[in-house]
């Protein structure tokens, strides 16, 4: 991301994000074509940055929406994703949002248990409509990933066994209320092993093939997401070689092939901007202490996961410090033992492939308001969301009946 960073930071203040949406556009386009003239669908995961901005950008470029709740389908829809692209997932659906998902008439809802399942059928019911379904699979195969964001194991939440599924698309073939379109599964987040996947891809393949021989047509063959990024010096999966491993697998079978990336995507399109408080030294340890914190940027203190940091425009022989943030927590940490020159008030410092799970998973902690976000498209540079105030964060208690403490 080529960008005056000193002058972002002087329009719009710290912390703040900044995504590279000429990247965002590069990477769709490296994805979606990488499956040549087959029949694809790239449903972007909105839970990794849910921006209307950047949902609306990447619905420009046809991509499709994957959503885990309500409030990101509406997201979806309001950014322009059309209905036929929506799928919405998510181990915990409540009545109201399956009811609100039917009466949307999205592409398909993903199934994650066969109490859901009966939920679904009998929502369906009473506002009599066919429920477009699709069934996540649980493969049982080790995506070699962080032990959070694996999810394809049987010790992980998601999803049935393919016992469990089998039965479950016969009950709903049965089903006046139910129209079992598709199959999901999605083995971990952060792949960088192209065998999981295909190995994965060829399970739930036969499972499809088994269904057909009974009379049940899969059209949609979800591979979910996961293609891993570099955060530091990891071996990432070409595009090609994914969709290459994925068509070996499914040969025969007249499916769509639904992706649902999200990191891929946004990651390495995004980065998070923090200024220098003060430096200090307790005994050996150097700390460079950040108006940026754990509310901000929560995935070091979450997965301990490491974001590539670096001072801009500073020069000097560099040493280790912890960067730091000011919430009150012993786990507040963006980095540790960072090679850094000496740090003054008001430098900047870079965090890096901070464009995915960054502001998503901020809060307000501490009563800390969010940072502002900003997209750059062809060298200029816009503001997609403002810094969030005081004021912002109390309205909801302030509008609240508090005669009772009189």
């Amino acid at each position: 991301m080529s960008l005056d960073i000193t002058t972002l930071v002087e329009r719009y203040h710290t912390p703040l994000y900044v995504y590279d949406f000429n990247n965002i556009t590069k990477r769709y386009e490296e994805l979606k074509d990488a499956f040549g003239g087959k029949k694809s669908l790239v449903a972007y995961a909105v839970k990794s940055n849910s921006n209307l901005a950047v949902i609306r950008h990447l619905a420009n470029l046809g991509a499709g929406a994957d959503c885990v709740s309500i409030g990101e389908v509406r997201r979806a829809l309001k950014a322009g994703v059309k209905k036929y692209k929506i799928i919405f997932s998510g181990v915990g659906k409540k009545d109201s949002e399956i009811r609100e998902a039917l009466q949307e008439n999205i592409l398909l809802i993903n199934l994650e248990s066969e109490a859901e399942m009966k939920r679904v059928e009998m929502i369906a019911k009473e506002l009599n409509v066919e429920a477009r379904i699709s069934i996540r699979v649980n493969p049982n195969v080790d995506p070699k990933t962080h032990p959070y964001i694996s999810t394809g194991l049987h010790e992980n939440k998601f999803g049935v066994s393919l016992e469990s599924a089998k039965r479950m698309y016969i009950y709903a073939k049965k089903s006046k209320y139910l129209n079992p379109v598709g199959i999901h599964f999605h083995i971990g987040s952060q792949l960088t092993e192209l065998s999981p996947i295909t190995e994965a891809c060829g399970i739930v393949a036969d499972l499809v093939r088994s269904l057909d021989a009974i009379g049940i047509e899969i059209k949609f063959f979800d591979v979910g997401g996961g293609l891993g990024v570099t955060y530091e010096n990891e071996t990432t999966i070409r595009p090609v070689d994914y969709a290459k491993a994925i068509l070996s697998q499914i040969k025969g079978l007249d499916v769509t092939i639904l992706s649902e990336p999200g990191r891929y995507m946004m990651a390495n399109s995004g980065i998070f901007l923090t200024k220098v408080l003060y430096e200090k030294v307790n005994g050996d340890k150097r700390f460079v202490i950040v108006d940026g914190a754990m509310n901000d940027l929560l995935r070091p203190s979450l997965y301990s996961a490491y974001h590539k940091i670096e001072a801009v425009q500073k020069e000097g022989e560099a040493s280790l410090a912890d960067v730091v943030g000011p919430v009150c927590e012993s786990g507040d940490f963006l980095g540790k033992d960072v090679e850094l020159p000496i740090m003054n008030h008001n430098d900047i410092l870079v965090v890096h492939s901070a464009g995915a799970y960054g502001f998503t998973m901020s809060s307000n902690y501490n009563t800390r308001g969010r940072a502002a976000e900003v997209a750059i498209l062809d060298g200029k540079d816009y503001l997609i969301r403002e810094r969030e105030t005081f004021e912002d964060q109390i309205r909801l208690e302030e509008s609240c009946d508090t005669s009772w403490q009189n």
